[in-house]
Formats: C-alpha cells, sequence, structure tokens
C-alpha cells in the first residue's frame, strides 16, 4: 500500500509548515523537500516488525543508528519494573526541540514502526534539506515508552503490587495517567512515565506529540475514522500552549488527510493533568495526541504510514517555522469522533 499511499507528493509538507515559538527569530529558507514516497521509502521494508517485541525494537534501532553513522544517537531514558531499557533515540542537532513518545500502552503499537522508519528517513540520507533539517531541530523519540505492556500485549504497564486510580490491580498502571506535573516525579508510581518526565524536563521540548491507537469508529459523514487528534484541554493548560497545541493539531490534521490519506477526526479526550496530552501541555509544549484507528491487517502499513506523515510533517514545520503561522482556529473545524463502527453496524442491523 506505500506506493499509492505516498503516491501524492510533498506539496502539504512544504506548503504548510511550523513557526517556531514568537520569540524565536526567523528561520532560513529550507532546502526543497524530498517527496514522501522518497522519504517513506528510503527506510528498508524489512527494518522492523509491525507489532515489535523490545528486541526487535533494540536490533531496528541499532540498525539505524550505524547505517546514520552515527547521526541517530541511542540512548536510555530508564527502565520498566522488569529492568527492560526505555529506548530513546535522538537525531538532528538544532536548537528547537521536539518529543515523540510511542507504545505508552503495550497493545497500541503500530506508532513504534512508524518511529523507526522517521528515524531512518531524518537521519540516514544525506541530501541538503536532511542537513539543513537536522540543523534547526533537535527530535528525541521515545520509541516503545511500555516494554512490558508490550511483551504481554497488554495496555497496562508491568506491576503486581498497582492499587488504586487508573490501575488495574494486579496487573499494572496505566501509564498514560501519570504524566501529572503537580506530583513530584519521586512519587509517580510508574517508571515509565517518570523516565518521560525526566526527559521533558531535561529537554524542554516545543513540541510532544503522544502516539496512540483507538478502536473503530465512523465519520459524521459515514465515512469509517482512520485516526483521531487532540491538543491540551485541561483547565490548568495556559492559553499560548493550547494555542501552540492547536497549531500543531491543524498541521497535522492536514498532513495527514492530504498527504497520507487518512480521514481524521477530533478525539473525545478528558481533561486530567496526568494524561501526557494534558501534562506536557501544562508545562507549556504544544502537546498533542494522535490515535490510529485499530484498522484490518491490510490496513496497517497505511496506519503506520499515517503516523510517519504526521512526524516527518510535525519536525519540518518546526525546522523552518511554520507551524506557528497556522490558524488555530481551524481545530475547530476538525469533526468530533461519531460513533464505533460495530455499534453503528448493530445499529443499522436494528433499523
Amino acid at each position: 500500500m506505500r506506493p499509492r499511499l505516498f503516491a501524492v507528493a510533498g506539496a502539504v509538507l512544504m506548503g504548510a509548515v511550523l513557526l517556531a515559538p514568537p520569540s524565536a527569530g526567523a528561520a532560513p529558507r529550507a532546502p526543497r523537500i524530498p517527496s514522501v514516497a522518497d522519504l517513506a521509502a528510503s527506510a528498508p521494508a524489512s527494518l522492523i516488525p509491525d507489532r515489535p517485541s523490545p528486541e526487535e525494537v533494540a536490533r531496528a534501532l541499532a540498525r539505524v543508528a550505524s547505517a546514520s553513522d552515527g547521526r541517530v544517537r541511542l540512548g536510555v531514558v530508564g527502565h520498566s519494573n522488569e529492568q527492560r531499557p526505555i529506548p530513546v533515540a535522538t537525531v538532528g542537532t538544532g536548537d528547537i526541540r521536539l518529543l515523540y513518545v510511542t507504545q505508552q500502552h503495550g497493545d497500541e503499537p503500530l506508532g513504534t514502526p512508524a518511529a523507526v522508519r522517521a528515524l531512518w528517513a531524518l537521519g540516514v540520507p544525506g541530501s541538503a534539506w536532511h542537513r539543513w533539517l537536522r540543523s534547526r531541530v533537535t527530535v528525541d523519540i521515545v520509541v516503545q515508552a511500555n516494554p512490558d505492556g508490550a511483551v504481554r500485549d497488554q495496555r497496562y504497564n508491568h506491576d503486581p503490587s498497582a492499587t488504586g486510580e487508573y490501575s488495574e490491580p494486579g496487573v499494572g498502571y496505566d501509564i498514560n495517567r501519570f504524566h501529572n506535573p503537580l506530583t513530584p516525579i519521586e512519587d509517580n508510581p510508574v517508571p515509565e512515565a517518570r523516565a518521560i518526565l525526566r526527559r521533558w524536563h531535561a529537554t524542554h521540548p516545543a513540541v510532544v506529540v503522544d502516539y496512540h491507537m483507538q478502536g473503530r469508529y465512523l465519520q459524521p459523514d459515514g465515512r469509517e475514522t482512520t485516526a483521531s487528534i487532540l491538543w491540551p484541554t485541561s483547565p490548568l493548560a495556559g492559553e499560548a500552549a493550547v494555542t501552540r497545541s492547536r497549531q500543531v493539531v491543524v498541521r497535522n490534521a492536514d498532513a495527514m488527510t492530504y498527504v497520507a490519506g487518512a480521514n481524521v477526526s477530533r478525539y473525545p479526550g478528558g481533561d486530567y493533568e496526568g494524561i501526557a496530552r494534558n501534562g506536557y501541555g501544562i508545562l507549556g509544549s504544544a502537546s498533542v495526541l494522535v490515535e490510529l484507528s485499530n484498522l484490518p491487517a491490510e490496513q496497517v502499513d497505511f496506519q503506520i504510514c499515517t503516523a510517519f506523515v504526521s512526524m516527518i510533517a510535525t519536525a519540518q514545520g518546526a525546522a523552518d517555522g511554520s507551524l506557528w503561522r497556522v490558524d488555530p482556529d481551524r481545530a475547530d473545524a476538525i469533526p468530533a469522533r461519531g460513533p464505533s463502527l460495530p455499534d453503528a453496524i448493530r445499529r443499522a442491523d436494528a433499523a
């Protein structure tokens, strides 16, 4: 499906990119961006499976780092309860910092292969555009933030002692409810969330994008949703951070719709401050949630490519400064997510 998906050239990526924050100086003119097809095709098809194990993630990242001649740098932001490393991969040396996070929920894997492909596409080739982008931005990606959950194909981390709200007793904690910036990090019971929070405090990224998966839903017009997106909705998030988040949401929705061919809706998320989308917005980043729908197997590569386009578009927009020129009010035009697909089918059958 990749050739059809990327038949559209990178016009949207070239035409609507991100601004640096208002205090930053104007970015120099960017070299012409390669086509999205070329960027996607630069990564070997065998680089990583669709639902990788932690060991497969480690091997794929090592392969990317080796092929990049050191331009992709590997590290560890922490360890899980079972002492699995939580890997972080970094590409670029620019002053504008970005942070992407994948697979906080272990049974939502598709952001992880997208991230590995994006690291190859950004870090391995040596065109003028690649050199320019890497000089403007530094992209950190926490790749497969929940390795213990990944090996069990479960939403939660692994912690048999887990108790209380946002936990499954005897199983573990929902990592994506423990990014509360009001809780001291040392009091946070979830090692994976502690690791991501510490990375945020070490780098203060301008943009944070968190990649998840959801069920299957209908658009209001009857098409099936393939991705949903949302900005911080906590009342504790400052107006400036929410505005910038909405600009990143619009930029991503445009890229996923017009480049990847996705059907994008607005995710109906809550306002609890421990959700990463809210927590990092409260801390001041432009903070965005991307949810890929759990489509049938023949559409898995389409979904991975949708996340890949999101990652490239955000990096390109941050590098050339066009993110912050986007009209944030356009976020309100993204349609609300409709009913779940099984519910819609049952209602139609009953009628």
